[in-house]
């Protein structure tokens, strides 16, 4: 059981449900709220997680880019904890129970909404689940040439914010887009600060994320270049959802979530080694899910 608890990167999870959170709070902001559309929308994003997880070991093992010269963050197939075979199994059966909650979640959140709206959603489950294995699984994994950070950046941003207000409120605000945005360059974030870990083994196997087409040095700015577009995207959302600017004691509430990206960007730079990043993946995942909560608090109780 150990070895596919660790598989699943438990560290990743709290970083998955951020932006469901979040579009839970911004509905609930607006009046609509249903815990069971709430609950099956985390359990959907939590299996879709460790789906992408499980892919992911199972990929680079395939090819090529977790092997020996992998000295941080060991991986379960690398390591021959788990087969291949057994990962195979797993990434089946997970991508099962990740179309079978993402369906239940429609069924109760889309009773009342129109066959295209359906049809859509569904559309966008589907989406989900084939770029969760797409991402390293394959002869073409699109991860491989820098296209992650834009698909972490639509789903566990746009779509997992966005779309979990829609399925609260069955209305789209477009307010709520920068709220989503500034959840889904944090998410980039993370995925970057993972590359930047891995980048001199990427570049040996082929692999092209952006740190390794920009640079240790850019990849490392583009990294703070992310917190201060999460931390824009959070500020001006009372402005353009309210015509207000956000009010000093909301402005100073939140003073508690971006201090504390600010802190950790000063801590990046291009010197780091991999083992020093490693722990950096964990505390900005952290800081996400706090962000979401401080957020929430200041629209819930601070809000005029």
């Amino acid at each position: 059981m150990n070895r596919w608890v660790e598989a699943a990167r438990p560290r990743t999870l709290p970083l998955a449900i951020a932006s469901t959170i979040l579009g839970n709070i911004l509905a609930y902001v607006n009046g609509h709220f249903n815990w069971l559309i709430a609950s099956l929308a985390i359990l959907t994003t939590l299996s879709l997680q460790i789906l992408s997880n499980f892919a992911n070991d199972l990929g680079d093992t395939q090819n090529g880019i977790d092997n020996s010269n992998r000295k941080v963050a060991l991986r379960a197939v690398q390591t021959g904890a788990i087969s291949p075979a057994e990962m195979k199994k797993a990434v089946y059966l997970s991508a099962i129970i990740s179309f079978l909650t993402g369906l239940t979640l429609l069924y109760f959140s889309l009773q009342h909404a129109s066959l295209a709206i359906i049809l859509t959603f569904l559309a966008l489950g589907v989406m989900a689940i084939a770029a969760a294995i797409a991402y390293t699984v394959g002869k073409r994994p699109y991860g491989y040439i820098g296209l992650g950070d834009l698909s972490v950046f639509i789903f566990f941003g746009l779509v997992g914010t966005v779309g979990v207000y829609f399925l609260q409120t069955l209305e789209f605000k477009i307010s709520t887009i920068l709220p989503a945005a500034g959840c889904g360059f944090m998410s980039v974030a993370v995925l970057n600060l993972n590359n930047l870990r891995d980048l001199e083994n990427d570049k040996k196997q082929g692999k092209h994320s952006i740190p390794v087409r920009i640079g240790k040095k850019a990849g490392f700015l583009y990294q703070k270049f992310l917190y201060i577009l999460t931390i824009l995207s959070f500020g001006l959302f009372p402005m353009v959802n309210t015509g207000t600017p956000p009010t000093f004691l909301q402005s100073s509430t939140m003073l508690a979530a971006y201090i504390p990206i600010a802190l950790l960007a000063n801590k990046l730079h291009d010197k780091l080694s991999p083992a020093q990043i490693d722990p950096f993946l964990k505390k900005t995942a952290l800081i996400t899910l706090w962000l979401i909560l401080v957020f929430g608090f200041t629209q819930i109780f601070l809000s005029e």
